[in-house]
Order: structure tokens, then C-alpha cells, then sequence
């Protein structure tokens, strides 16, 4: 009696109906377990050369561009501030990159990425570079092109779309 009590219990908390997409479908997901996949390729090449994700993606952001505000750093890195200043303190003690205060406002600062970030980013390159083509070679170059084309697509069609009114 005690185990067909338990699986009616396990029935009715398992089949939930809910209205809306089953959770398999969900965008979200679907982008998070992709993204998990791909990062899984390029995480221990980064472990080797003693670099989190959010480093790499703050030295990539800064190896672009000759100088940038902090704010703007966060904001193209997708990092949040209080995160993003505690990594910068460690990249800076590492001299991997450099910071100038702006000199019409002391209490802003640019940023820059050091020639020591430089050459780490020309040891870690090949590496990334041949994920990268392992990456196209498992799943088509022709799809992965069309693939970061059309997430462009869609983050330009989803901009300015604020959340939806809940009233």
C-alpha cells in the first residue's frame, strides 16, 4: 500500500500543466545549454593559461579597442560592475592591463589592455583558433556562420524590446 501511495505522490508532482512551452523548448535554455557546450571546448585551454572566462572576455573586449571607459567595459563584456572591478584588480596585478584616470574627471578611468595582456592573448590565439575550427569541422562551418548571423539577427530584432508589461 505504502509504495502505491508513493508513486500517485511521484505521478502528481511529476505532470504539472502549465501554459505554457514545455521547458525543453525554452529559448533560454536552449541558449544556455549551447553556450555550456561550446564553453566546455574552450575552458581548459583557458584553465592552462590561468584565465577565468570573464578574463578572457575583458582582454578579447580590450585587445579591440585603444581604450575604454569602465562602464562601457561592463557593458560589452556583459559583466556586472562589482564583478567586473574585482577581475580588473587582478588583471591590473597581473600587468596584463593598465589604467589611467581621466584627466577632466578623476573619477572616471580608462582602461587598456598591457603588452603583457597582448602576448598572452597571441599564446592563447592558436589555441582558441583551432577550437574554433574543431568547432566548424563537427558542425559546419556554413551552419556555424549562419548560426552567429542569425543570434546577431535576433539580438538586433530583440533590442529596445523592453520587458513585457505584466499589467
Amino acid at each position: 500500500m505504502a509504495k502505491k501511495a508513493q508513486k500517485s505522490k511521484t505521478t502528481e508532482r511529476d505532470v504539472h500543466r502549465v501554459p505554457m512551452r514545455d521547458f525543453s523548448q525554452s529559448l533560454p535554455m536552449a541558449l544556455l545549454r549551447a553556450r555550456e557546450a561550446v564553453m566546455r571546448q574552450f575552458r581548459p585551454s583557458l584553465r592552462k593559461h590561468d584565465l577565468t572566462e570573464q578574463q578572457w572576455r575583458i582582454l578579447r573586449a580590450l585587445a579591440a579597442v585603444d581604450a575604454i571607459e569602465v562602464t562601457e567595459l561592463a557593458h560589452l563584456a556583459f559583466l556586472l560592475g562589482p564583478s567586473l572591478s574585482r577581475i580588473l584588480r587582478d588583471l591590473e596585478a597581473r600587468g596584463l592591463v593598465t589604467r589611467k584616470l581621466v584627466e577632466r574627471d578623476q573619477r572616471r578611468s580608462m582602461l587598456s589592455i598591457a603588452p603583457k595582456g597582448l602576448r598572452l592573448i597571441g599564446q592563447v590565439a592558436p589555441h582558441s583558433e583551432a577550437i574554433y575550427a574543431e568547432i566548424a569541422q563537427r558542425y559546419g562551418a556554413r551552419k556555424l556562420g549562419e548560426l552567429q548571423k542569425m543570434l546577431g539577427e535576433l539580438e538586433v530584432s530583440l533590442t529596445g524590446l523592453g520587458p513585457v508589461d505584466e499589467a
